[in-house]
């Protein structure tokens, strides 16, 4: 796997320039009003062209910018490979707009030992995926310093979607300071449906959200995939923060991108959401 993971879609999905980056993150998080929750363990935000997806990503990024998060780890579907279980970055470094961030290899490499049957080594897996890539101008931004471990998951099925859950929390609870890692979920809801019916579809995924309920949601994605393209996603981190100790989840936010471009006949949902 090469050492450094180059960005795909700087300059056309968001903004390639640092100080206009910067300055449009910081739009995002100052428009984002949000009442005040706990430091989060994990939080789930989107991932479309910045400028439908950022304001609604905000919402969770502000929800945990006051925590000192050694370490990211970003979960999110691939979008271009189909493969089975789950593919990490394990070494070098993410490009980004602001500079290079390091991969937390000593964290990879534990996720990896603890489900060595689901976590595997694809670097095209990485190389077109934007999923993870749509939460590095906040990452990168608000956590200057901080390491990465970035892993993208082929088929949603229930056996990798809890067993990377399982893998991570394990990891995380064997290092030193397990609260110094945040938990992503990378995911977008329905897509292209009028914005009734994606309401009436992401309805169903906010309230497994915040029931704080993975395995009601894995069921729910069974039955009907279209409800969010990060499900699987979604259903690991969730599964992971409690058995990290989280007890609670909050839904921050929800929209579409009819609320950006005005055409609300064939949307893509988003929401954001914190855990602790």
């Amino acid at each position: 796997m090469e050492r450094l993971r180059r960005a795909a879609v700087a300059g056309t999905w968001y903004p390639g320039d640092a100080t206009r980056l910067s300055a449009t993150v910081e739009r995002y998080l100052s428009d984002a009003h949000l009442d005040e929750v706990p430091v989060p363990r994990a939080v789930i935000a989107p991932h479309a062209g910045l400028v439908y997806s950022g304001p609604v990503a905000a919402f969770a990024y502000k929800a945990a910018k006051a925590g000192r998060y050694a370490t990211l780890v970003l979960v999110g579907p691939s979008h271009f490979v189909p493969f089975r279980g789950v593919s990490v970055w394990a070494a070098g470094a993410w490009q980004t707009p602001f500079g290079d961030v390091a991969v937390d290899e000593p964290l990879a490499a534990a996720i990896a030992a603890a489900a060595p049957d689901v976590v595997v080594e694809r670097a095209d897996a990485h190389g077109r995926e934007h999923s993870l890539e749509l939460q590095m101008p906040f990452v990168a931004h608000l956590w200057p310093g901080a390491h990465l471990v970035p892993l993208v998951m082929g088929h949603q099925t229930r056996e990798t979607a809890f067993a990377l859950g399982d893998a991570m929390a394990r990891a995380i609870t064997a290092r030193p300071d397990p609260g110094d890692v945040l938990l992503v979920a990378s995911s977008d809801l329905s897509h292209y449906e009028d914005a009734g019916t994606a309401a009436s579809m992401d309805a169903v995924v906010m309230q497994h959200v915040e029931a704080f309920d993975p395995d009601g949601l894995m069921g729910a994605l069974e039955q009907e995939p279209r409800h969010a393209c990060g499900g699987g996603p979604m259903v690991s981190v969730l599964h992971a923060a409690r058995l990290l100790g989280a007890t609670q989840a909050r839904l921050l936010q929800r929209a579409d991108s009819g609320d950006v471009s005005g055409d609300k006949t064939a949307v893509v949902g988003y929401l954001a959401a914190a855990i602790w």
